[in-house]
């Protein structure tokens, strides 16, 4: 055989395993106009595959389709950053429920991405990607998927079992920080978004996307009229039907309480609702139950004391927190005593400063 002959094969070789290569696991790099959506196919194994992104992964600038949000009063996860977008199929809206939750039809994508800034003053430079969570709903159920980003930050793979990543970034005040950030396994996820034994999305409500915010530099004075002018959102009055929740660490938006509630609302109200996993321990968190200051914890003996009750006698004594087994198991990092139990590592201290705040200003003693 020839020389010529040959390298032709060698040629022909290399090009067929590149192309091999390239079909099993996709270019970061996204150039499609439109989402990949194959409902028979999901979950798909790469991130990329679904085209949310149509520039490297890692700056989450969106597909035209794609719709970024962001709650009012945000969850808190060992400080990490989030970037939220939304995804639906043509033609279809999402309507609101009589308590503000948004409806979303089937095969809607609800896209989270957790990411560190190496640098928190800079936060749009040097982006440590951790996971992108999506839940999808399909034939009228949802399901959470998640995506473990590479070293490189160029791909997020399908995770089902979880997995530890230590994770280091500067605060504003140029204190470092590190925590092992823990990516939640797949049943980890039904803990939190449950709701009567269901799955379901907890941060889209109609009075948390009560705000402005910025589209891709674009400033849109409110997020609810911004959805249905996208045609994602049914029409209705939803600005002034629900008022929007206090942003919890902003004094100018509402009063102390109710800056407090908000937060304990985003924070621990999704288990502690009647119809929550917590519902059994009686203590409901948020602000409809402000007309209850016992569900509320105030003064409330626990179901069940032992560890995590710390020696204390109820969840909240007005004028103490130290005495509060709220504020205690929200400052503790042992697994066995932290709430949230799930979602943190760490305490957050701007959110324990404005709890305690919260209790010390309260009124009354318990028998």
């Amino acid at each position: 055989m020839s020389n010529r002959a040959l390298k032709l094969i060698f040629l022909y070789t290399i090009f067929t395993l590149l192309f091999i290569q390239n079909c099993q696991r996709p270019s970061s790099v996204q150039t499609s106009t439109s989402v990949n959506f194959q409902p028979e196919a999901i979950p798909y194994q790469y991130l990329s595959e679904y085209s949310f992104f149509t520039t490297p992964l890692p700056q989450q600038q969106a597909n035209a389709s794609v719709i970024a949000y962001e709650p009012r009063t945000a969850l808190f996860t060992d400080y990490a950053h989030k970037a939220r977008f939304v995804w639906m199929p043509d033609s279809v809206q999402a309507s609101v429920a009589a308590d503000g939750s948004i409806l979303f039809p089937n095969n809607t994508v609800l896209i989270k991405s957790f990411y560190y800034p190496i640098d928190f003053n800079k936060p749009e430079e040097n982006r440590r990607m951790i996971e992108t969570r999506l839940l999808i709903k399909k034939a009228r159920q949802w399901e959470a998927f998640t995506y473990l980003w590479n070293e490189e930050g160029t791909e997020a793979k399908l995770n089902l079992i979880g997995d530890i990543q230590e994770v280091s970034w500067n605060d504003k005040a140029g204190i470092a920080h590190t925590v092992d950030y823990i990516v939640p396994n797949k049943n980890q996820c039904k803990s939190c978004h449950n709701r009567n034994s269901e799955l379901l999305p907890i941060g889209p409500k109609a009075q948390h996307l009560n705000g402005a915010f910025t589209y891709q530099s674009t400033k849109t004075p409110n997020q609810l009229q911004h959805w249905q002018e996208a045609g994602i959102l049914e029409a209705g009055n939803w600005q002034n039907q629900f008022a929007p929740t206090p942003i919890w660490n902003d004094p100018q938006t509402e009063n102390l309480e109710a800056r407090a509630l908000a937060y304990l609302e985003v924070n621990c109200g999704h288990c502690h609702h009647p119809e929550g996993p917590a519902h059994t321990t009686g203590l409901y968190l948020g602000k409809d139950f402000i007309d209850d200051r016992t569900k509320l914890g105030q003064c409330k003996p626990p179901v069940a004391a032992g560890k995590g009750s710390g020696g204390r006698k109820y969840s909240i004594v007005p004028g103490q927190p130290d005495s509060s087994i709220l504020y205690y198991r929200m400052l503790s990092d042992d697994p066995g005593v932290m709430m949230p139990e799930i979602g943190r590592a760490i305490a957050h201290e701007e959110g324990l400063a404005l709890i305690r705040e919260w209790i010390l200003e309260m009124n009354g003693a318990c028998n």
